[in-house]
């Protein structure tokens, strides 16, 4: 009967909608304008950060129609020698409002887009750029083209109309880890892991800007449907040594508020230690499921956004691994 109950919880846990929780609020620093809804509307405002560097900031919230299913931080780099976009929203028509608002910003010529894994408001604003060969890690293409119909499915389920004539485009060029050099700016692209199996990053040695992609979260939850959380801590050193040569000007977090400092990374960190402390205690104490859900998050945590459907997702997906773990001993753990 305890097993029995135990899938029945992972069960509704994991087919509970994103975005059915109540969220909390954006950080003051993200002043977005309110969509419009009735138009389809995104109100994308580029927000230069530094010199060159401008980003789209998106809600600090879980998917749900009133956000437009924009919670994602994208951007573009107007380096003089061409423009380079990071990440395409979660849509058809982000992608082309996206397209639009870079065109008022400068009359350079989009000569890069980059796409930092697989999920999909990472990529679904490719159809924006077809002229262009959308590029991303090898690994994270095969991820779009395995799940992109299944994303495609559940987004238009979560986000309704906005989706309108979306279809999942993936990326169509493998980019490797490199330095490019375009007019003043000099771009590293890093290939690390751990929020997803393939995570690429962008470091602009030239203003101190970097997109973290989904390896850092900052004021939200951490979602983890491709994770795994040791290869992610380890990335995560290895992201704080790369930042220790840099001139750190502005960490840009795929989800959350952009800061000045590298915070993000150290709040992504001491979520992910607390969750597998909390998941390898518990399982060795022989709780289910259930019981595991139940535990207080500490008061640190308490005010970030995608609370509590992200946290329980997490659970329902990895105790199973750390009750194994325990089980049979020396397993490793997720």
């Amino acid at each position: 009967m305890r097993r029995w109950n135990w899938l029945l919880m992972v069960a509704a846990v994991l087919a509970m909608p994103v975005g059915a929780q109540a969220q909390t609020a954006a950080s003051p620093s993200l002043k977005r304008a309110a969509l419009d809804m009735a138009r389809l509307d995104y109100a994308l405002q580029p927000r230069q950060i530094a010199p060159g560097v401008w980003v789209f900031e998106g809600a600090v919230e879980d998917f749900s129609p009133g956000n437009g299913c924009n919670i994602i931080n994208t951007g573009f780099i107007v380096t003089g020698e061409g423009v380079v976009v990071i990440n395409t929203g979660p849509s058809r028509l982000y992608g082309e409002q996206q397209r639009r608002a870079i065109e008022r910003v400068t009359q350079e010529p989009v000569v890069k887009v980059f796409n930092l894994n697989l999920h999909p408001d990472y990529f679904f604003g490719n159809q924006a750029w077809p002229e262009l060969p959308v590029q991303a890690l090898a690994g994270s293409i095969a991820g779009m083209q395995a799940e992109g119909q299944n994303y495609a499915s559940n987004m238009y389920r979560l986000c309704g109309d906005w989706m309108k004539g979306t279809e999942p485009t993936p990326a169509r060029a493998p980019v490797l880890a490199q330095m490019l050099q375009l007019g003043k700016h000099r771009l590293e692209l890093l290939r690390l892991e751990g929020h997803t199996g393939d995570d690429l990053l962008l470091i602009d040695h030239g203003t101190g800007v970097v997109f973290a992609g989904g390896l850092v979260f900052a004021e939200r939850v951490p979602t983890t449907p491709h994770a795994d959380v040791n290869s992610w801590l380890r990335s995560l050193d290895v992201l704080d040594k790369r930042l220790g040569g840099l001139a750190l000007t502005a960490l840009v977090p795929s989800h959350g508020p952009i800061y000045k400092d590298s915070r993000g990374i150290g709040q992504t960190r001491d979520w992910l230690l607390w969750v597998s402390s909390l998941l390898e205690g518990s399982a060795r104490r022989g709780l289910d499921l259930s019981e595991v859900l139940q535990t207080p998050v500490p008061e640190r945590f308490q005010a970030w956004a995608a609370q509590p459907a992200e946290l329980q997702r997490t659970l329902a997906q990895w105790y199973p691994l750390y009750e194994q773990r325990a089980l049979l001993g020396g397993l490793p753990a997720k």
